[in-house]
């Protein structure tokens, strides 16, 4: 059985990678069949997806400092409703 999918790229993401898959002389209905086939054998996705979750960004880091600096507020929520309700409230001040 096969199955038909359709994806949306950005014209210009489209344009760069086509052309390299054209190089290699390849369509990109083979590239993506690949891409799956490697999935499927390896049981990974063959792309570095490293992620530091335990490093923040420059701009969390700049946010971090002015709440230590006593610069912001800082507030603790417990739920979407309680988030909410804060940031009602710092609209209407």
């Amino acid at each position: 059985m096969t199955v038909n999918y359709s994806i949306r790229l950005d014209e210009n993401l489209k344009k760069q990678s086509f052309a390299v898959i054209e190089e290699y002389g390849l369509t990109p209905a083979q590239v993506i069949k690949m891409f799956f086939r490697q999935i499927a054998e390896t049981r990974a996705i063959p792309v570095s997806l490293t992620y530091k979750s335990n490093e923040p960004n420059e701009e969390t880091k700049q946010a971090m400092r002015e709440v230590e600096q006593g610069v912001n507020d800082c507030y603790t929520v417990n739920s979407v409703e309680e988030l909410n309700a804060i940031v009602e409230k710092i609209r209407n001040e």
